[in-house]
C-alpha cells in the first residue's frame, strides 16, 4: 500500500493580508512598530531644532561678552586727545559715536539671548511633550491590540501543526483516535481559533487605520509649530541683526559727516605759535655760526688744487688734480675736490709733514716721500713709505706751496705774527713708529745741478724752519697764511689775529 503525502499547514511570506492565508506572514507589529519610528523622527527633529535654539541663544550670549571686549578697546580716552577738537562732528564725537553704539550692540545681543529663551525654547519644549504623549497612546492601544494579534495567531499556529501530526498518525494507525486527538475535533477547535485570531485583527486593523488617519491630523500640528517656533526665532534674530545694521551704520556716517579739515583748522588755532611759519626762508648753511668756527687751529697755512702724480702701473699713469690743504697740525691732507656740503670730507691721503723728507721745487713741481696717515694709528704702522710726485699751476705757486709745506716739516706748532717764523726751542716731534729720525732719500733726478742737493738736506735738517712763509701766494688760485693779504677760508685779519 502506497504510502499517502500530506501537505502540512505553513506560513507563507506575502505583503498583504489575504483571506486564504490562516497565519499570514505580515507581523502587524510592523504597522505599529513603523508608526512608532516615525514619532521618534518627529521628536528627535524637535530635539534637533531646541538644541540650534540654545546653541543660538548661547551664541548671542557670547557675543555679547565679546563685544563688551570690544568696547573696551575705545573706552579709554583718545591718548593724546588735546590734539582733537572736543567738540562734536570731529574725531572726539566720532569715538564717543563709536563707544554708545558699541554698548548697544551688546546690549543687543543679550535682549536676543532672552527673548530665545523665553518664548522660542518654550515652543518647541511643549511639543516634544506633545509627540511623547502621542508615542505613549500609540505603545498603550493600537501596539496593545498588535501584541494581541500576535498572541492569537501563535496559539492558531499550534493548532494547525497539532492536526498536521494526528492526521499524519490517522493514516498509519488505521484510522485509530483518541477523542480529544480526532482530526475532525482540531480541526473545528482550530476554526474557533481563528475565528478569534481574525476577530483581534479585524479590531486592531480597525485601530490602525484610526491611527494612521490622526497621524495626518499631528504630522500638520507638528509641522505647523516648527514654522511657528522658527518664525518667532527669526522676529527676533532679524531684528536684532536690523538694529546692530543700523547702529554700524550710524558709525559710519558719523564718521562721513566729519569736514575733511575740521581737526586741522582746530589744530592750527590752538597751535599757531608752535608750528612752522611757511612764509619763513629756508635755512642756509653758509650763514649758520657755531663754537670755535673761526680758530686759528682751523685755519689752513695754504690751502688750493694740486695735481698729483698717479702711483698706478702703465696706462693709467698720469696726474690726477685733487684738494689739497697745510693745516696748523702739520699735516698735508688730500681731499677730492673742496665742497664740504656734497659729502663727507675725509681726507684721501694725509702726510704728516715733520715724518717726511721734502725735495726741491723743479719748475712747478716738487716731491714728497712719507707715509700716509689717514688709516689710523695701526695702518699708519703697517704703511709703506711712497714718494708722491705733485704738480702746482705754475712755479711761483709750487715756490709758494714748497715754502709753507718746508716751515711745517720742520718748524714748531707755535706760529707767530711776525713776517718770519723763529726756529723752534725744542726738537722736532717725531710720528715714527721705530722713534728714530730716518731720512729716507729724495728723488732728485731732473733738478738743477746742486739745487736738489741742497734743498734735500735743509729741509731734512729742519734748517727751512728759518724760512719765512708769509710771501705773498703768486697765481693759481693757491692761498697761503701771510701778512697784508686774507686767506680765501673767509676769516679776516693777519694770522694768528681771528
Amino acid at each position: 500500500m502506497a504510502a499517502t503525502k500530506y501537505n502540512l499547514p505553513t506560513r507563507t511570506t506575502g505583503s498583504s493580508l489575504t483571506d486564504d492565508e490562516a497565519v499570514p506572514e505580515i507581523d502587524p507589529t510592523n504597522t505599529s512598530g513603523l508608526l512608532q519610528e516615525r514619532l521618534q523622527a518627529y521628536k528627535h527633529a524637535c530635539g534637533y531644532l531646541e538644541s540650534y535654539i540654545t546653541a543660538t541663544e548661547k551664541v548671542q550670549k557670547a557675543h555679547a561678552k565679546e563685544y563688551e571686549k570690544v568696547l573696551k578697546t575705545v573706552s579709554d580716552p583718545l591718548k593724546e586727545g588735546n590734539h582733537f577738537d572736543q567738540k562734536l562732528g570731529g574725531i572726539a564725537g566720532l569715538f564717543e559715536n563709536i563707544r554708545t553704539n558699541t554698548q548697544s550692540i551688546a546690549n543687543s545681543h543679550l535682549e536676543t539671548e532672552k527673548n530665545l529663551k523665553s518664548s522660542v525654547l518654550p515652543i518647541l519644549e511643549r511639543l516634544h511633550t506633545e509627540i511623547k504623549n502621542k508615542s505613549k497612546e500609540l505603545t498603550k492601544g493600537a501596539a496593545k491590540g498588535s501584541k494581541e494579534v500576535d498572541k492569537a495567531r501563535n496559539v492558531t499556529q499550534k493548532h494547525i501543526e497539532l492536526l498536521g501530526q494526528h492526521t499524519a498518525a490517522f493514516s498509519s494507525s488505521g484510522g485509530k483516535a483518541d477523542p480529544s486527538t480526532d482530526p475532525y475535533v482540531i480541526q473545528r477547535g482550530i476554526k474557533h481559533r481563528l475565528n478569534k485570531q481574525v476577530l483581534e485583527e479585524n479590531n486592531n486593523r480597525h485601530d490602525l487605520i484610526e491611527v494612521q488617519n490622526s497621524f495626518q491630523t499631528f504630522e500638520a500640528h507638528v509641522i505647523q509649530t516648527f514654522q511657528q517656533a522658527l518664525s518667532t526665532f527669526f522676529q527676533y534674530i532679524g531684528g536684532q541683526h536690523e538694529r546692530q545694521r543700523a547702529l554700524y551704520g550710524d558709525m559710519v556716517s558719523t564718521a562721513q559727516k566729519i569736514p575733511l579739515d575740521f581737526e586741522f583748522k582746530g589744530f592750527i588755532q590752538r597751535n599757531g605759535q608752535l608750528l612752522v611759519d611757511p612764509a619763513a626762508p629756508n635755512r642756509d648753511p653758509s650763514h649758520i655760526t657755531f663754537p670755535n668756527q673761526n680758530h686759528v687751529a682751523t685755519q689752513p697755512l695754504i690751502a688750493g688744487t694740486l695735481e698729483r702724480k698717479s702711483r698706478a702701473i702703465g696706462a693709467l699713469k698720469g696726474y690726477s688734480t685733487g684738494h689739497y690743504a697745510v693745516t696748523r697740525s702739520k699735516f698735508l691732507h688730500e681731499f677730492k675736490d673742496d665742497d664740504d656740503f656734497r659729502r663727507d670730507p675725509t681726507p684721501e691721503l694725509s702726510l704728516y709733514l715733520p715724518d717726511c723728507t721734502i725735495g726741491a721745487v723743479n719748475g712747478e713741481r716738487f716731491n714728497i716721500k712719507g707715509k700716509d696717515a689717514s688709516k689710523g694709528k695701526v695702518g699708519g704702522a703697517l704703511a709703506m713709505s711712497h714718494e708722491l710726485a705733485f704738480k702746482a699751476h705754475t712755479p711761483a705757486d709750487a715756490e709758494n706751496w714748497y715754502r709753507v709745506i718746508a716751515e711745517a716739516a720742520g718748524s714748531s706748532a707755535n706760529f707767530s705774527n711776525d713776517s718770519a717764523v723763529s726756529s723752534p726751542t725744542s726738537p722736532v716731534e717725531s710720528r715714527n713708529v721705530s722713534g728714530q729720525q730716518h731720512v729716507p732719500p729724495v728723488q732728485t733726478q731732473g733738478l738743477p745741478q746742486g739745487q736738489g742737493a741742497q734743498s734735500a738736506t735743509s729741509a731734512s735738517a729742519g734748517g727751512l724752519g728759518k724760512q719765512p712763509y708769509n710771501t705773498p701766494a703768486s697765481g693759481g688760485g693757491v692761498t697761503s697764511a701771510g701778512t697784508g693779504s686774507a686767506p680765501n677760508s673767509g676769516v679776516e685779519g693777519k694770522p694768528g689775529q681771528y
